[in-house]
């Protein structure tokens, strides 16, 4: 038998592991474990203390748990050899941030800190630190700080010294517990080898590090207490993509039924992973990653600075390029919302219980309307602007309501308007001289929905390649894991040996429909008044409502 790697994708509602063969890629087994307290918005499990608006918690628990399930099931469906397991990679959501003790144990495993919701996970989409980023924002801009211009020239507030900021204006005591803050890609990581590394994309992307984090006398002016911030809490050495973090710990290959010592890799974004999955190393070529939200990667052998973009990191996704993120809040989550709030009752399900038959009847029916036909447009803001605007305070609208208007219409009109978010994210990164050549559409709503990929050609006018493997970030993640064992282990010696070798390659081809091209320009030109109205012209209406919301929730 051959060598094989396992690729570990830890998304925001459950972990995906598969094991793959070393040489050429191919799927030997995949388990998925699907998080037991899933994403924590109200409730802290088992305490009854309720959270406030914009938070989102997870439990650390769960990440175990599809440790300790997930690679044993691949092993026993697969019949494959723990001996002849080379590697391990993991791909995660971030910035997910979790304080811990001396000891790497999460806060929130502690009996006297369980009912405390800044010892637990913040989650990517947590938006609760805006007031925080806005304050790292605004105080950067003043003193001309150079490192903002690397981020767009904002600090969104699901990045990690926003989210540090807010445990230290609201619960200082847990501030001076938590001995690191980190990132649960890394947390992870240290769990399998017992060794500290940040990992350069998470560092680098949602961390400010570039060659170090933010200079001591800035973190001071923000707070006093964060001047050594970087040389404690934010302590361990930065690795870049595939690095060998360490060898598998004795006691956990015990648990999860793997050999010791078999190569960790460092981790990475999980957006990220699906750069390598799809196969791309090379520049201009923008993938994709479409869930609940969506991340848009791309590659230039050039640093440039561009509104909005989320940041740019030398070999921040592949080595040898700078690597580029952009992405939208709320993509699969805002037509998710939609099918749960927004539908009445449709035969066959239960006011939307049964989703995917009710996105799949949606898909249809909106199908059937042409460019145009709705007399909708839509602003994709649902879970705030990530790119180009960075602001989590934003909210969604639709404009063109009437008596007439069917749910299937207003569905339609979200689908576009994620379509027109992305167009403008590809505009900007032109308008800054960064060409964007192709595109690849990866994660589980490309392969479910057809009618949101045509509309994304038709809008963007170009050509999108969907890859046909489900485990794209996965996959991803598996080549870490063979570049972290080396050639002469029977993985790689770089990343772009592993992709050659081991990415899917197959993919379906939406091309854009021509009479559809000049409707959604005009449709375009639309949404770009909306988006400069409601979201540069400093109106605060969306906020002003959204304080009025926030200040009657809160009595």
């Amino acid at each position: 038998m051959g060598k094989y790697v396992i690729g570990i994708d830890y998304g925001t509602e459950s972990g995906r592991v598969l094991l793959a063969d070393a040489g050429s890629g191919r799927e030997a087994a995949v388990h998925i474990v699907k998080y037991p307290h899933g994403v924590i918005t109200s409730v802290l499990p088992d305490t009854g203390v309720k959270l406030k608006r914009d938070w989102a918690l997870q439990h650390p628990g769960d990440y175990l748990q599809v440790l300790k399930e997930g690679i044993p099931a691949v092993l026993r469906s697969s019949g494959v050899s723990p001996d002849d397991v080379i590697g391990l990679g993991i791909d995660f959501t971030s910035c997910t941030v979790i304080p811990v003790d001396e000891s790497g144990t999460p806060l929130c495993f502690k009996e006297e800190l369980r009912e405390h919701p800044h010892c637990w996970v913040k989650l990517w989409k947590h938006h609760a630190a805006e007031e925080e980023a806005h304050r790292i924002t605004e105080l950067a801009a003043q003193r001309g700080e150079p490192f903002l211009q690397r981020y767009g020239g904002k600090i969104s507030s699901e990045w990690m010294l926003p989210k540090i900021l807010q445990v230290l204006n609201e619960a200082p005591d847990l501030y001076d517990r938590t001995d690191r803050f980190v990132e649960a890609a890394d947390w992870i990581v240290y769990q399998l080898t017992g060794r500290w590394v940040r990992n350069r994309a998470g560092a680098g992307y949602k961390g400010m590090w570039h060659d170090g984090f933010p200079p001591a006398d800035y973190l001071r002016e923000l707070h006093p207490e964060l001047e050594r911030v970087a040389d404690t809490k934010l302590r361990g050495e930065v690795v870049a993509v595939g690095h060998r973090a360490g060898g598998l710990g004795p006691e956990i290959a015990r648990e999860i039924g793997l050999r010791p010592g078999t190569a960790i890799a460092a981790g990475m974004i999980d957006a990220h992973a699906a750069v390598p999955g799809s196969g791309v190393y090379e520049p201009g070529v923008m993938v994709m990653v479409m869930g609940t939200s969506t991340c848009h990667m791309l590659m230039s052998p050039e640093e440039k600075f561009v509104q909005g973009v989320a940041g740019v990191v030398k070999d921040g996704i592949i080595p040898g390029y700078y690597g580029y993120e952009a992405g939208q809040a709320a993509v699969g989550d805002l037509f998710g919302w939609f099918v749960q709030n927004g539908v009445p009752p449709l035969p066959g399900s239960a006011n939307g219980v049964e989703s995917l038959s009710v996105h799949e009847r949606f898909e249809q029916e909106a199908g059937s309307y042409l460019p145009g036909e709705t007399g909708l447009v839509a602003l994709d803001w649902w879970n705030g602007n990530r790119s180009v605007l960075m602001d989590a305070g934003l909210t969604g609208m639709v404009v063109g309501y009437s008596l007439s208007t069917r749910p299937a219409e207003i569905y339609r009109a979200l689908l576009e308007a994620t379509a027109f978010g992305t167009r403008k994210i590809i505009d900007t990164f032109e308008a800054n001289g960064i060409e964007v050549t192709e595109l690849y559409a990866a994660g589980g709503l490309p392969k479910r929905n057809r009618l949101l990929m045509q509309i994304y050609a038709d809008v963007t006018g170009r050509s999108i390649q969907v890859p046909l493997s489900n485990e794209i970030g996965a996959l991803g993640a598996a080549m870490c894991g063979a570049v972290a064992a080396g050639a002469a282990e029977g993985g790689y010696d770089t990343m772009e040996d592993a992709i050659r070798k081991m990415a899917a390659g197959k993919t379906e081809v939406y091309e854009p429909i021509p009479e559809h091209r000049p409707v959604y320009d005009k449709l375009y030109e639309v949404y770009l008044k909306l988006h400069d109205y409601f979201g540069k012209d400093e109106t605060g209406i969306m906020k002003d409502l959204k304080a009025l919301s926030r200040a009657a929730e809160e009595g």
